[in-house]
């Protein structure tokens, strides 16, 4: 049993991690959170794929980002001119981070890497359509930035520029 001094500085320490860790530990905490409300129960333990993805549509509930309907006539529009009634959801790309930060939680609380119920297929299926969508309904590429080669700077302009 701790005391409440101990408790204090328990809760100090686990703080002080970084920013990473710090996020991780809240998104772990959450999940957790949310399978014990769940009717029945869930235990971690037996904890699926299809879990993490009602967790995911429990979170869209919260998110920041709209995305377009089909029926939208903003629809693939980066940048539309006036509002529209189109829902709010979370972004691909805290989904994605999300997942990632679940993922190594899992593990690290005692999970076995072959059981990850965060790096499913299914999970990973849900990633790309979300990704895909999102893409298609808010008129914004995912693509891969290509590594373009940098210009080689001439003998010529590299002495004029230590005259």
């Amino acid at each position: 049993m701790t005391t409440t001094n101990e408790g204090a500085m328990e809760k100090k320490k686990s703080n002080n991690g970084s920013r990473y860790e710090n996020q991780k530990r809240r998104d772990w905490n959450t999940f957790c959170q949310y399978l014990r409300n769940q009717l029945p129960a869930v235990t971690v333990g037996v904890c699926t794929g299809s879990h993490v993805l009602e967790f995911l549509h429990y979170l869209d509930q919260f998110g920041k980002t709209k995305v377009h309907n089909p029926t939208c006539p903003f629809f693939g529009v980066k940048n539309p001119p006036a509002p529209c009634p189109c829902p709010l959801r979370q972004a691909w790309g805290s989904l994605d981070a999300l997942i990632g930060r679940l993922r190594a939680a899992y593990e690290e609380n005692g999970g076995r890497p072959e059981s990850n119920p965060f790096g499913g297929r299914a999970v990973r299926l849900y990633l790309h359509d979300v990704r895909h969508f999102q893409s298609k309904a808010r008129g914004v590429s995912y693509d891969k930035k290509r590594n373009r080669p940098k210009p080689l700077l001439s003998t010529s302009s590299i002495s004029s520029s230590m005259s």
